[in-house]
């Protein structure tokens, strides 16, 4: 059963090993919601993660479900050779997955890629701080090619997540925002990236999907961000949740939203 849902950035410079004490103070807020995140994760204990990463085996016609039975990494290429990783796949949540998707026309397909990216490291490296025991990990990686099979496979998550009673499930959206910040940011500066980010928070805040779900197409582009399928995904899980309750609703609850280098870091949670 789905316990918990999160938006998460994956910047590196906010893993101790490889964070400057600049980087650090710059990115204080995104740090301590982080923590947050990770307390409310301990307090859960979850068995499984489904970890949704935009630096996966990104396909454009299809989603990805990586079916690995051991998965790994590491922060090699920022300079970290100390921090390692080591999960167990869960085989049996990631296949019920699989053929759900596939009765419900969901474009998708199983690869087996053992080595995780930052996208998924990131954010584990703060869940997985204060959890108690062994913990299997579900890599995702959204496709391009449609918004709707996205946002269609994260109803297929909350159907298959709702059917399963023995083990507590967490959802984690990784991405971050605009690219597009500022004069310095690494994609270059476009105004409309200031604009993609408010509109988006906006209308998270608001828990308005379909808000999120118009946002302009070009607009989008022009964030140059890679955070947005993978909340698509999240939010149909959403739909899907809140889609049979007519009183409580699940709702967003933001904890922060920085872009100190030019880019957007949101952290925020939805309480399942």
């Amino acid at each position: 059963m789905l316990k918990f849902a999160a938006i998460t950035p994956h910047p590196p410079v906010i893993i101790p090993t490889i964070g400057s004490p600049s980087d650090f103070r710059k990115t204080a807020e995104t740090r301590k919601a982080m923590e947050k995140i990770a307390e409310i994760f301990a307090k859960i204990q979850p068995d499984t993660v489904i970890l949704i990463s935009p630096h996966g085996p990104v396909e454009y016609e299809e989603i990805t479900i990586n079916s690995s039975p051991t998965l790994f990494g590491n922060f090699e290429q920022f300079n970290d050779f100390k921090s390692s990783f080591i999960f167990e796949n869960d085989l049996e949540v990631t296949e019920l997955l699989y053929q759900e998707s596939k009765i419900q026309k969901v474009s998708i397909r199983l690869l087996r890629q053992p080595e995780l990216d930052h996208g998924s490291l990131v954010p584990l490296y703060y869940l997985i701080k204060n959890h108690k025991k062994n913990i299997k990990i579900i890599p995702i990686a959204y496709s391009y090619s449609d918004k709707n099979n996205n946002f269609n496979f994260g109803k297929v998550i909350s159907d298959v997540c709702g059917k399963i009673k023995d083990k507590k499930i967490v959802l984690i959206a990784s991405g971050d925002l605009s690219h597009r910040l500022t004069i310095d940011a690494p994609a270059g500066f476009d105004p409309e990236g200031v604009e993609f980010d408010k509109q988006l928070i906006q209308a998270l805040d608001n828990n308005d999907i379909r808000a999120v779900l118009n946002i302009n197409k070009k607009l989008i582009e022009q964030a140059g961000e890679c955070g947005y399928l993978s909340i698509i995904i999240l939010l149909g899980v959403i739909e899907q949740l809140n889609k049979g309750r007519i009183f409580k609703k699940v709702k967003f609850k933001s904890l922060s939203y920085e872009g100190p280098f030019g880019v957007g870091y949101l952290v925020g949670y939805y309480k399942l």
